[in-house]
């Protein structure tokens, strides 16, 4: 029988990670750097399963071998170039007869081949502990502020010698607001965003800080997994403020593309309660005629700045004015060092 092993982190980087799930199970979630080459494509899978249940397992295997045996040696030859030389690890959804078919396959081909144990599911139930009693490997630096202050863009523009930078939105592919999704499609699943923030941590230098922008339990759709909101809340925290200008300035050129206009006809109708009739009237005629200044200034002043952080109840540990990143990054630097007590941290 062909070799199984258990999940360790080591694995992502010593093997070429093969996932023969169907395409819709790899892109719904997967093994980091995993490539993915079907045993069955989705079709066949919803055949294989129903023939499953309705007649038992061995008319099911049947078929799937008439389905899939003139497919092996290009599936073989496909796996051999991914791996490039580097051992194989094949993993399915729990370790069954998908991964067990391809490790046969390799194995009898010459090729060094593991079959992971409890397959995508035990992985995925590492993902789930590894949150449930989350530990950030250095201190979590929270950067907080009004919407518009360009938070998003400042950490992504620090140095990633001296910090450790972990987008949140940029994973969850949401901007975490009323119109975070405009310009954007939140296609990605709660287990892919589990499984990327996991690869992002599991790959933090130990003892260096995180930075992370603050955000509520969920962006989008999303949720943050675990104990990580509450860790958000345990971490440092930055408040960061800009001018109004400034605000409307950076939200103006975040927004002013013609093919929003849609998505952000679509944003507005959300939050019309919110906003009042009167005041969702104004902003809409600025929208209609396309003054997007006009309708970024009127969101700040009459929703945003109203329903975000409107309690806030903690003393930021400092405050950082965003006017210019540059010289931001540089304050970040003098208040850290401060904080350890040995002088600013490297630029």
């Amino acid at each position: 029988m062909p070799q199984t092993i258990s999940f360790t982190t080591s694995l992502l980087d010593t093997h070429c990670i093969i996932d023969v799930r169907t395409p819709l199970e790899f892109a719904e979630d997967h093994l980091p750097g995993a490539v993915n080459i079907p045993i069955l494509t989705d079709e066949e899978r919803v055949e294989v399963g129903t023939l499953y249940k309705q007649t038992g397992p061995q008319k099911a295997r049947i078929r799937g071998l008439e389905l899939t045996c003139g497919r092996f040696a290009a599936m073989v030859h496909d796996v051999i170039d991914q791996a490039a030389g580097r051992p194989v690890l094949v993993y399915c959804w729990r370790g069954g007869l998908r991964s067990l078919s391809m490790t046969i396959l390799l194995e009898m081909s010459g090729y060094p081949v593991v079959q992971l144990k409890g397959g995508y599911r035990a992985f995925r139930n590492q993902v789930i502990s590894y949150f449930e009693d989350f530990n950030p490997p250095g201190q979590l630096i929270v950067i907080h502020g009004m919407t518009g202050t360009g938070k998003t863009t400042f950490i992504n523009g620090l140095d990633r010698e001296s910090w450790t930078v972990i987008d949140l939105e940029g994973l969850a592919c949401h901007r975490g607001s009323a119109f975070g999704e405009v310009g954007l499609v939140q296609a990605i699943s709660q287990k892919r965003f589990d499984t990327l923030l996991w690869d992002a941590f599991r790959n933090a230098p130990d003892g260096r800080p995180v930075i992370v922008e603050g955000e509520s339990q969920r962006i989008g759709k999303i949720s943050l997994p675990g104990r990580v909101y509450e860790a958000m809340g345990d971490g440092c925290k930055i408040w960061c403020h800009a001018s109004l200008e400034t605000r409307v300035h950076r939200l103006s050129v975040e927004y002013a593309c013609d093919e929003y206009r849609e998505a952000m006809t679509v944003a507005l109708e959300r939050i019309r309660k919110k906003l009042g009739g009167v005041r969702y009237a104004e902003i809409k005629a600025l929208l209609e005629c396309w003054d997007v200044e006009g309708v970024a200034r009127g969101l700040i002043e009459h929703y945003y700045d109203r329903l975000y952080y409107k309690n806030r109840p903690w003393i930021p540990d400092v405050e950082i004015d965003l006017e210019d990143f540059s010289v931001a990054g540089q304050r970040l630097a003098e208040f850290w060092g401060e904080r350890q007590g040995h002088g600013p941290a490297p630029q």
